[in-house]
């Protein structure tokens, strides 16, 4: 054995790394010997055995719905042979109606599946960006990417309220390199009847039919063990009414379990969840492999395993709890069963006594001579006998046979309609609505009435649904295509979309609303509520959601870009009348205003001229007073003036007076002075010369 598969580790720390190394093994049988996988085969093939018994009487109880629901009819020998042997009906029109509800809810025509939701707060906005990615990806994976998907669904949704239980597996297929999640047949999906829930079961095991040729590519590919299981046999699945096949050849299937259980393959005390996959008749193993992963392994301070979590493959989807808490649940199939036979009985009742009623018998005596067969008459037809008419009527004596009973057909009608109510067949749902005029309160109580019984049921296929939406989510984060999901998404983004725990994903439709009607009629409600509560309302998401419960295609292009931009209404057209009524209440205003105006103008021009008059008086006074004080400061001045004037006259006089004596003693000094010059030049012109030419003394 390879020591980095082996799965008995001789040290406690070393546990963890074998088990993570055996998450990546293709067949993990291939490291047992025969020994083992012998013992691990007789195990699983005794615990598939008792899971299978512990739900024979449900068994049974398919096996009688399945006939009803397909209307099959066996050849009757009572009261007579061929006798009316007619099927209304009753329980394949509930499954019928309640598809018709069901399925275009959860799986719209816009192609809106999922729905991303975020966690917390956003106030930038970006989680609730990558939720509408993810969501928007999503949807066209289930719809284009897991061929089958919404065929699975709409099957689902038929068989569901049949048998109350029906099951999706959701895993990674290597054969086809995609995400799966396939519609699994009760009939097929073998777990223990008093298990709680598929999480805490034991063991779950699905039969597969297998071809010899699917088995043969399995073992080449390395997937299951090179093993003889023999001639395959033309045995049935389980205890079902399906048809065996008329012959063995080369086309006869293996069937195959498919355990999702626990194994003790280390030895420690401790199972492991492993998926086990061995024949059905002789239980030899083919293939094991693990069923956790590496973060689900828990162990504590010791390197002991406390702990290792599961996958869960399978998804229940549930119509309604089985109130004696066991693990497949009820339908129709229980709920209408009875009373569908009841009504089949009272039909053929009534179609036997029409029957009697024409075609009499009785009894013939032994003296009338008839031919066997000249009592059958043709319309207006005439037959001679040989006896006379007393005779004739004495020797023939009819049974007591009467018409169809009133009190049957009574009967039958009271059955059907109370079948119609318990399927919620209502009136609500076969076209006679509430009218145009009804009030909102009214609308929604015949909606709920109408959907009393199959709002939780409807609820709990949205849990399953939500589940199974999930598990795809989680399976993206590991095998997502990014090729394929920029291609689908128009943009560059990535895996790591599918590995944040800031938002989720859950179904698009409306957990509270099962078909188009309930929210057609809800949304009209809202509409009937905007006159009175207007205010308080946003009509345009009113409008929003009357548009998607139309299933308008594009509904967003329908309203204005700057309506779903805003998010507000733009502003009704005005109306001619208010705005004549509007307009006249403007002009009567402004003309009372201007009346006001002019009133208050009158008074302030008043008030200004008598304040304007009050003041010139006191300026008048004020300027009289300081014209007074002007007048006395001039004559004051005017006389200082004068005084200043005088003085300074006698002064300038005295001046002038000054300035010509000195003018006159000036020019009397330089006359004077003049006056000698000349006399000095006279007396000196007038002395002799010496020879020496100098005057003499």
């Amino acid at each position: 054995m390879d020591s980095t598969t082996n799965i008995r580790p001789s040290e406690p720390m070393d546990k963890k790394k074998s088990l993570q190394a055996s998450i990546d093994e293709a067949n993990i049988a291939a490291n047992l010997d025969d020994d083992e996988l012998n013992e691990i085969g007789a195990e699983c093939k005794a615990g598939f055995e008792a899971d299978l018994q512990s739900r024979s009487h449900w068994e049974e109880d398919l096996e009688e719905w399945t006939k009803l629901a397909m209307q099959v009819r066996e050849t009757k020998s009572t009261p007579w042979s061929n006798a009316s042997n007619v099927k209304y009906p009753l329980l394949s029109t509930a499954a019928m109606q309640f598809n018709a509800r069901a399925y275009p809810s959860l799986v719209p025509a816009d192609g809106k599946i999922v729905k991303g939701k975020t966690i917390g707060k956003d106030p930038t906005g970006e989680k609730g960006t990558k939720a509408d990615r993810v969501a928007t990806y999503m949807s066209y994976q289930f719809m284009h990417e897991m061929d089958g998907w919404d065929e699975d669904m709409d099957r689902l949704l038929i068989m569901l309220p049949i048998v109350g239980t029906v099951f999706k597996k959701t895993y990674w297929s290597g054969s086809v390199k995609s995400i799966a999640s396939e519609l699994v047949l009760p009939k097929n999906l073998i777990v223990n009847n008093w298990a709680s829930n598929l999480e805490q079961a034991e063991r779950v095991s699905e039969v597969i039919e297998m071809s010899q040729r699917v088995f043969e590519e399995r073992k080449r590919q390395g997937l299951f063990l090179d093993v003889d299981l023999g001639t395959p046999t033309n045995e049935t699945p389980n205890n079902t009414s399906r048809d065996s096949p008329a012959r063995i050849d080369e086309t006869t299937p293996y069937f195959l379990i498919e355990q999702h259980g626990y194994l003790d393959l280390d030895d420690d005390g401790y199972k492991e969840p492993y998926i086990i996959t061995f024949h059905k008749t002789t239980g030899k193993v083919v293939r094991i492999t693990a069923r956790f992963e590496p973060d689900g392994i828990e162990l504590d301070d010791k390197g002991e395993i406390t702990k290792i979590t599961a996958i869960q493959y399978y998804t229940k989807y549930s119509f309604v709890p089985n109130p004696d808490g066991s693990f497949y649940d009820l339908g129709f199939g229980v709920l209408l069963g009875p009373i569908n036979e009841t009504v089949n009985t009272l039909i053929n009742q009534l179609v036997d006594a029409g029957t009697l009623s024409n075609l009499q018998s009785g009894f013939i005596g032994k003296g009338l001579r008839l031919k066997i067969g000249d009592e059958k008459f043709k319309p207006g037809e005439w037959k001679p006998v040989a006896s006379g008419g007393s005779d004739l009527k004495n020797q023939i004596i009819p049974l007591p046979t009467k018409e169809p009973s009133d009190v049957l057909f009574k009967l039958m009608g009271a059955m059907i309609t109370s079948g119609k109510e318990l399927a919620s067949v209502a009136e609500i749902f076969v076209g006679k609505m509430p009218g145009q005029n009804t009030p909102a309160t009214t609308t929604m109580a015949t909606i709920e009435q109408g959907m009393k019984v199959f709002t939780a049921v409807y609820k709990r296929i949205y849990r399953a649904l939500d589940k199974e939406f999930k598990k795809v989510y989680k399976l993206n984060g590991v095998y997502l295509n990014p090729e394929t999901y920029v291609k689908v998404l128009d943009t560059q983004v990535g895996p790591a979309d599918f590995d944040s725990a800031d938002y989720d994903v859950c179904p698009g439709a409306d957990p509270t609303a099962m078909s188009s009607t309930e929210r057609l009629m809800k949304a009209q409600g809202l509409m009937e509520m905007l006159p009175s509560f207007g205010p308080m309302m946003n009509p345009v998401e009113v409008l929003k959601r009357v548009l998607q419960a139309q299933e308008q295609p594009n509904w967003e292009s329908i309203v204005a870009p700057e309506v779903m931009a805003s998010g507000q209404p733009p502003p009704p057209p005005p109306d001619p009348k208010m705005m004549a009524v509007q307009e006249k209440a403007k002009t009567d205003q402004a003309k009372v205003m201007m009346d006001q105006q002019n009133m208050q103008f009158k008074q302030a021009l008043e008030q200004r001229d008598q304040q304007f008059k009050m003041a010139m008086e006191a300026a008048k006074q004020h300027q009289e007073a300081q014209h007074a004080q002007v007048m006395a400061a001039i004559e004051a001045q005017s006389k200082a003036t004068q005084a200043h004037l005088q003085v300074a006259s006698v002064a300038q006089k005295v001046q002038a007076s000054n300035v010509e004596h000195n003018q006159k003693i000036q020019q009397n000094a330089e006359s004077h002075q003049q006056k000698l010059s000349q006399q000095r030049a006279q007396s000196l012109s007038q002395k002799p010369t010496s020879k020496t030419g100098k005057a003499a003394k």
